[in-house]
């Protein structure tokens, strides 16, 4: 058969709607903007000047001046918030600068939603590893076992001191049975009924975490987080702690990770009336960041076209450490 002018040459041309860019542009099912994006940022306390992070190019730990800086800078470029991940001073085994009023998320938070009011979403991450001297989520057994129930007690608590403090939402990822009504209790108990939860429901014990552990400096011993985390090979069992957290009371859910994890992503999304976030965790960042400085790929178009995909898969929102610069790239 020719491909030649006839009325029906026998083949469609998908490659009529892809001609130019802005024929490209007019077809696009899918489209980034900046306020899809929420960035995850650390503080930690004693520091004067921001501290780079070695596996994480271009990320920092910040100090308190120079987090209020870049949440200016994110302001200014349109994305929708901030995820908020603290560095003490000093661990203890319950992470007791978690929930302290001069706890360094909590002055962080007080000092951001002073200068910025409503202007972005403060979001504060809950969860006790980067505060505790074992690296681990939550209160642990003489046995070295994380206990569940009264690791619950101690998120209740947390969840208040980040809402007195200023955070708009409460993000919990400890992946603690019935943390959200934990914590939804907590939260109700003391007249901050209208702060949200937006639950870390689906996330996964990743190999992709291993920066972050650099960046939160989490304890050496860290230990393994498989019995409270969700297993990699299952998909089913995602669902259903999504549907606990939103019976619990969750107001939106989250998948973590992301690029790894879009058939949940996905899953989820179709699953829910409510919004679907995905952490673009540090190692996938550090993947790509890696990549581009060895000329390996196009660093832009390899974070826009993850972006993309992560939005496709049915995320309303992307919790990326790219957010600036990419919503800088979109305007």
């Amino acid at each position: 058969m020719t491909s030649g002018g006839g009325a029906n040459p026998g083949f469609a041309r998908g490659r009529r709607l892809r001609s130019t860019p802005a024929m490209r542009r007019w077809t696009a099912q899918t489209r980034l903007a900046p306020a899809d994006f929420v960035l995850p940022v650390f503080v930690k306390e004693g520091l004067t000047d921001p501290q780079p992070i070695s596996s994480m190019p271009g990320v920092v730990q910040h100090s308190l001046d120079s987090l209020r800086k870049a949440a200016h800078e994110a302001a200014e470029a349109g994305i929708s918030g901030l995820m908020l991940f603290g560095i003490p001073a000093e661990k203890d085994a319950v992470g007791s600068q978690a929930d302290a009023a001069d706890g360094i998320v909590n002055v962080a938070l007080q000092q951001l939603r002073a200068d910025l009011g409503d202007e972005l979403v403060l979001m504060a991450d809950l969860c006790l590893c980067e505060y505790t001297d074992h690296g681990h989520c939550g209160v642990i057994t003489p046995a070295g076992v994380v206990d569940n129930d009264p690791t619950l007690d101690r998120y209740a608590a947390v969840a208040i001191a980040q809402a007195r403090a200023g955070a708009h939402v409460i993000a919990p990822s400890g992946m603690m049975d019935g943390q959200v009504a934990a914590i939804r209790a907590g939260l109700d108990s003391s007249a901050y009924t209208e702060t949200p939860v937006l639950a870390y429901a689906a996330k996964y014990a990743s190999g992709f975490y291993g920066p972050f552990r650099e960046a939160a400096e989490g304890a050496p011993q860290f230990g393994d987080r498989s019995t409270y985390q969700m297993d990699p090979p299952n998909a089913d069992e995602a669902l259903r702690e999504v549907a606990q957290d939103l019976a619990e009371g969750a107001d939106a859910v989250m998948v973590k990770p992301a690029l790894p994890y879009l058939d949940i992503v996905s899953k989820v999304a179709d699953a829910v009336d409510v919004p679907v976030s995905a952490y673009q965790v540090s190692g996938e960042y550090a993947m790509i960041e890696a990549a581009a400085a060895h000329g390996w790929i196009d660093r832009r178009r390899a974070v826009l076209e993850t972006l993309t995909a992560i939005r496709r898969a049915g995320a309303g929102s992307v919790l990326t450490y790219w957010a600036v610069e990419a919503a800088r790239w979109l305007r």
